[in-house]
């Protein structure tokens, strides 16, 4: 009986003792294992302030979130799998982005390449020279195509930039007109296109010119060439016997590049040879010769009668040559003086002034 006692006692024992154990090692809930895993994390200083999600059930752990590098990802993973009762850890935590896998590190790219031990040279022989001569010439000589291209176009194009390089300039942009003054008291030389004869010209009547010779101004001289026009002021015709002829001329205006500018200039003034003196002397001489034609032929009556014929004819002829007229042909120059300044606007280009010259100023 005391040795079942005994027996008993000690069954007994080894049951509690082994119930004892099983409360130890039973597993925590979900609840538990979800706070003590959240608390592992917390602890860790890296993984501290991380969004991650851990969800317990029948002891299997799911992990989710983001996390800077796989080291934390397996830390996390440690930490919920040494919990007590974890069956299972699913670690579905996202690492930040990485760099691209084809960006090599700088080193690795620019390692040297292990160098090949270089073969021993062969011994060299005749053969063996022809061959490498035959590849150097074959290396060297063009292929069939490119050879016939140089031969058909020995002068190949110029580049591109040989030929923008090569084109003209743009021209200059034309001067501006220029206005200057000539000086009243200049000496205008003019050369006459339309000719003028005292025996048939009227007052009035107008007359077209040329510029003989450049003016000179407060800047650029006035090129010659230019046209000028003018009118008669007074003319008179040499009358027969007496009388002596007139010709009074002015200019109005010079034209530049179809604009007009008035001229005030004193008048150009010439007047024929008087004829009155010669013509007495041709008369007396006529009659004077009829009186001694007329004594001749039958004494004083004869001489009266003959000097009156003798003067008629002295008479007759010089009643049939007119006084000295002014005839004044194309081509003559003139020369006028101004009397106030002449102001004009030079134009870009003058006139062609290139006239042949025939005479002097006539004053």
């Amino acid at each position: 009986m005391k040795f079942m006692n005994g027996r008993s006692l000690s069954v007994i024992l080894m049951a509690s003792m082994l119930a004892i154990g099983m409360a130890c090692t039973k597993a925590p809930d979900d609840g538990q294992a979800t706070s003590q895993i959240q608390s592992k994390l917390n602890e860790d200083s890296g993984l501290q302030g991380k969004a991650i999600t851990v969800q317990t059930s029948g002891g299997v752990v799911t992990l989710s979130g983001t996390v800077d590098n796989e080291t934390q990802r397996a830390a996390a993973a440690r930490y919920a799998s040494a919990i007590p009762g974890i069956k299972q850890v699913v670690n579905n935590l996202q690492t930040a982005a990485a760099p691209a896998t084809g960006a090599a590190d700088p080193i690795a790219q620019t390692a040297p390449a292990p160098e090949k031990p270089s073969p021993k040279p062969r011994p060299s022989t005749p053969r063996r020279r022809a061959e490498r001569n035959s590849n150097e010439m074959a290396a060297n000589t063009p292929p069939p195509a490119a050879a016939d291209n140089a031969m058909a176009n020995p002068n190949p194009a110029p580049a591109p930039i040989a030929q923008a390089a090569a084109a003209p300039a743009p021209p200059p942009p034309p001067l501006a007109p220029t206005k200057v003054t000539v000086p009243s008291g200049t000496s205008v030389a003019i050369r006459l296109l339309d000719p003028i004869d005292s025996e048939k010209a009227q007052p009035g009547q107008t007359f077209r010119a040329t510029l003989d010779s450049p003016l000179p101004t407060d800047g650029d001289a006035v090129p010659s060439g230019y046209d000028v026009k003018g009118h008669i002021v007074d003319v008179k015709s040499a009358g027969k016997f007496a009388g002596q002829s007139l010709l009074v001329l002015q200019l109005d205006a010079i034209t530049l590049s179809g604009r007009s500018y008035g001229i005030q200039a004193d008048p150009y003034r010439r007047q024929g040879s008087n004829r009155t003196t010669n013509t007495a002397k041709k008369v007396g001489a006529g009659a004077a010769i009829g009186a001694i034609i007329g004594g001749i032929a039958g004494g004083g009556k004869g001489a009266g009668i003959g000097a009156a014929a003798g003067g008629g004819l002295g008479g007759g002829v010089q009643a049939a040559t007119k006084g000295q007229q002014i005839v004044l042909p194309s081509e003559t120059v003139l020369s006028f003086t101004l009397t106030s300044p002449l102001t004009v606007t030079l134009p870009d280009h003058g006139p062609d002034a290139g006239r042949r010259k025939l005479d002097t100023p006539q004053q």
